[in-house]
């Protein structure tokens, strides 16, 4: 008997729609398989079983089939569209070239600063449960504390007690002072902070340990250093832990080193020493000079915090007492919460958005301006794209077609941007202001180029894409005959538009950046009180036995200073401890005797040190008394000198020429005589509202040890500031060899680094305004020129027909000057929204500033004047005959 045959409609169907080099063997194998289950199962379901694994067979390769055919057809298509693409690029290249150029500079732009605000914005901080982290300070309307200030131990010991919503809480302290090591000194920054400040954080040294409890007890004299500085001072030796370092006037015990990824509370700062909070029966409130730092208990927002430590805050004078002013601040204080992240950014944060958004803007003005060629080009291809429908061309393949050069460009465009980011990432980290945060983590990266991609798409569909479905809709009869003739009303009105949107945003810009240089003007000058030119400073730290009494200290710097005094071209000499416009100058507590008998508080007071010439080598006048004199130094004086704002505030109305003024608040605090009054300076920057109440004190106190200066900031006036450092040098290795000579600049360079971020966000707001405008500019003058192209034939029958070559320019100029009129009445319209927020970066100049509106859209006229005049006269020239004739 023969075997059973599948069915005969089921094996055709499988047959056909397998591939022929498949087709009969897995056929044979389906008989096989048939036969058998034929045998075991009978033929009706063995006949069901065929018809199931025949339908499954055919449907997957008649699947698999079609998709290998439309993926063909897909490449095959897109690879030809690219094919002609680019030779059609190529026989253009000045619109290629025109194109790949402003997309380059537009994308490398955004990529650049796109760098910094990967580096700087976003995760700026590498901490666990960053979003947990808040930043703790105060305000107290109506009271000596005026604006925002810290907090005193006393917050500190009454949070981390009473505040049930905080998990851990840190103190910190900031500044600048000496640092020694074995074969190096410099002046750096350094935190001062309780034990709970890196478990609050969150965060481990990569060698060593934290500080403990332990080390309270024990009063340790203990420190953690920055990677930077293991690398630099230590040459990175792991043994470094146990190691001492002197900081301030402290010898510190080095216990471990934080990782690179560790910048608090910036990249500046390169060590945390331990400091011992005093035994609450200790503490003195009223101390508003200290930061904390809290981590919030999960789920706790910040409103719900600022409520509980408000209340809390309020039992303050109960436990710790404190006098009538403090108890009044209490009255009024509001705490200041809000996320460590917005605290540590802070200003920086505001200023790199807008100069994104400004970027962003550029690019926009880019695409409008490529959308415009794209434009003109469609246009003058409408005659190809209408036969090429007629012929039977789907709208589909026109506009794959049209975008496939758009592509590449864009492609071109994107590969320029990435070595442009890399030209200006390095420009940028160098002409940032260290005020920026992460500034060495800024680099061209990964992130960085996926963007650079990302914009190189967007800008493909804005200035591809889009007019290419436009042109690509079905044609009419018209097409044929209005090609080449001036283009489609769909087409003129595209690209007045596109010009109009560009003319405004580049008036935006140009009136941000005319409000930034306004602004840098006004800052750069504000009287400082003091004169910048001419002055060199440095700082000088010899140690050693002989230096460890306040008069043998001023001996060796009143001899330093006579042999300076002796240089070439050297016309005075003196020293500060803190500098201005560098280190400012500390607050302090001071008390006069009308003070004491009242029983009440002075606001602190900013103070320093200062010796030898300083007032005259400043050109800070002397408004009454006299100068300090070299007596004043040598032990045992008891004179200071106030500046004019601090002899009001503290004596408000009376001759302070020998008035007494205590240092500090204590009974056992020394008493000091007021000998002379100075004019009053900004110590700390520009942007200062007011100058600062100074008291200035002699190098060495009362006692040899009752106060000293460390390493003091000469000042020495010369012609010679930009060359004098050899010869210093020089001297230095003769009256104090081995002695570090470091923190080497010129006052006026100081003055330029204090002006930074305003100079630095108006040159970055000015350069693209400026680019902006060269967009817009070649907008208005590629619109007008294509125009005019358009037009030559209409233009020769009007000159034919008598119009002079006036009228045939003014003509042209009123088309372009009613466009670039209406984007100067938009731009105008969106600058009074925008300009606020430039607010927080101006000095002395409101965002509504009339002045500079009119004056930057007067420049924009201008400039769009010029870009239409350029093809309004080439227009005025044409030849009608020739014209006539080239038709």
């Amino acid at each position: 008997m023969p075997p059973p045959q599948p069915p005969r409609l089921a094996r055709r169907l499988l047959t056909r729609a397998l591939p022929i080099d498949v087709r009969e063997h897995i056929a044979a194998e389906l008989d096989e398989v048939y036969q058998r289950r034929s045998a075991q199962v009978g033929v009706s379901r063995a006949r069901l079983w065929y018809w199931r694994e025949a339908l499954s067979f055919a449907g997957r390769f008649t699947v698999e089939e079609n998709r290998r055919g439309r993926m063909k057809g897909f490449v095959e298509g897109w690879t030809g569209d690219f094919r002609h693409a680019a030779r059609r690029l190529v026989r253009a290249p000045g619109f290629t070239a025109v194109v790949v150029v402003t997309l380059a500079l537009a994308i490398g732009a955004c990529a650049a600063i796109f760098s910094v605000v990967d580096a700087v914005l976003i995760n700026p901080l590498a901490y666990p449960n960053a979003d947990r982290l808040v930043s703790i300070r105060a305000t107290a309307p109506g009271t000596e504390l005026r604006g925002e200030a810290g907090l005193g131990a006393e917050f500190y010991v009454t949070y981390r007690d009473d505040a049930d919503k905080i998990e851990n809480i840190g103190m910190f302290g900031t500044g600048q002072t000496t640092f020694r090591a074995p074969d190096h000194v410099d002046r750096l920054f350094a935190v001062q902070m309780t034990t709970e400040l890196f478990q609050t954080l969150g965060v481990q040294p990569v060698i060593g340990r934290l500080p403990t409890k332990a080390d309270d007890t024990k009063r340790a004299q203990v420190a953690l250093i920055s990677h930077h500085l293991w690398r630099d001072w230590f040459a990175s030796d792991p043994s470094v832990v146990g190691k001492s370092i002197e900081i301030g006037s402290a010898r510190r015990e080095i216990i471990g080193v934080m990782g690179p990824e560790f910048r608090f509370p910036n990249a500046q700062y390169s060590a945390w020493a331990r400091a011992a909070i005093a035994d609450e029966s200790q503490i003195k409130p009223g101390g508003f000079n200290f930061n904390l730092v809290a981590r919030m208990k999960p789920g706790v927002t910040l409103e719900e915090l600022t409520t509980q430590l408000a209340t809390v805050a309020k039992r303050l004078p109960e436990r710790f007492g404190g006098n009538a002013n403090y108890a009044r601040i209490i009255e009024k204080h509001q705490p200041v919460v809000r996320t460590l992240e917005e605290q540590l950014v802070g200003r920086a944060s505001k200023t790199i958005w807008i100069v994104f958004g400004t970027v962003g803007v550029v690019f926009l003005i880019a695409c409008a301006n490529v959308a415009n060629l794209f434009t003109a080009r469609a246009e003058s291809r409408r005659r190809e794209i209408a036969v090429r429908q007629a012929l039977g061309a789907g709208r589909a393949g026109l506009i794959r077609s049209l975008t496939a050069e758009a592509l590449l460009l864009a492609a071109a465009g994107a590969a320029g941007g990435a070595i442009v980011a890399a030209i200006l990432v390095p420009l940028f980290v160098r002409g940032a202001p260290t005020t920026v945060p992460n500034l060495d983590l800024i680099a061209l990266n990964g992130a960085t180029l996926a963007f650079a991609v990302g914009l190189a798409i967007l800008a493909a569909c804005l200035f591809g894409l889009i007019p290419a479905i436009g042109f690509s809709r079905p044609a009419r009869v018209d097409d044929l005959k209005q090609a080449g003739r001036g283009g489609t009303l769909q087409g003129r009105l595209a690209r007045n538009g596109l010009v109009a949107l560009q003319t405004a945003a580049a008036l935006v810009l140009l009136v941000g950046a005319g409000l930034l240089v306004r602004s840098f003007w006004t800052l750069s000058h504000v009287d400082l009180g003091f004169d910048t030119k001419n002055i060199f400073t440095f700082q000088v730290a010899p140690s050693g036995p002989g230096f460890n009494s306040g008069p043998a200290f001023a001996r060796f710097h009143e001899g330093l200073m006579e042999r300076l005094r002796g240089l070439p071209g050297v016309e005075s000499v003196g020293f500060v401890n803190e500098l201005p416009l560098d280190e400012g100058a500390s607050p302090a507590r001071f008390a006069t005797e009308q003070s004491k008998a009242a029983g009440r508080t002075l606001p602190p007071l900013m103070m320093t040190f200062t010796a030898g010439d300083y007032f005259q080598t400043m050109k800070i006048p002397l408004v009454g008394g006299r100068p300090f004199q070299p007596s004043d130094h040598m032990g045992g004086a008891t004179n200071v000198i106030v500046s004019r704002s601090a002899a009001e505030q503290l004596w408000p109305g009376e001759n302070p020429i020998g008035k007494r003024l205590q240092y500090g608040t204590d009974p056992d605090d020394p008493w000091t005589t007021v000998v002379g009054v100075v004019g009053d300076v900004r110590v700390d920057s520009y942007r200062q509202d007011k100058k600062d109440p100074l008291v200035y004190l002699p190098m060495v106190g009362p006692t040899p040890t009752s106060w000293g200066v460390g390493s003091p900031a000469y000042v020495v006036r010369t012609a010679r500031a930009d060359t004098i450092a050899g010869d210093i040098r020089i001297l230095l290795r003769e009256v104090a060899p081995g002695a570090p000579f470091y923190r080497i600049f010129t006052l006026e360079g100081l003055a330029k680094r204090s002006l930074a971020p305003t100079s630095f966000t108006m040159l970055l707001l000015a350069i693209a305004a400026g680019l902006a405008v060269i967009l817009g500019a070649v907008g208005v003058y590629g619109v007008l020129s294509y125009v005019v192209s358009q037009r030559k034939r209409e233009i020769a029958l009007r000159m034919a027909l008598g119009a002079a070559a006036p009228a045939v320019r003014r003509m042209v100029v009123l088309q372009g000057s009613r466009v670039t009129l209406i984007g100067v009445a938009i731009g105008i319209a969106a600058a009074l929204g925008l300009t606020g927020l430039l607010e927080s970066l101006l000095f002395g100049v409101e965002p509504l500033d009339a002045a500079t509106f009119v004056a930057m859209s007067a420049l924009m006229l201008g400039v769009a004047f010029l870009a239409s005049y350029l093809p309004a006269r080439r227009a005025s020239s044409v030849d009608p005959v020739d014209a006539l004739r080239g038709e």
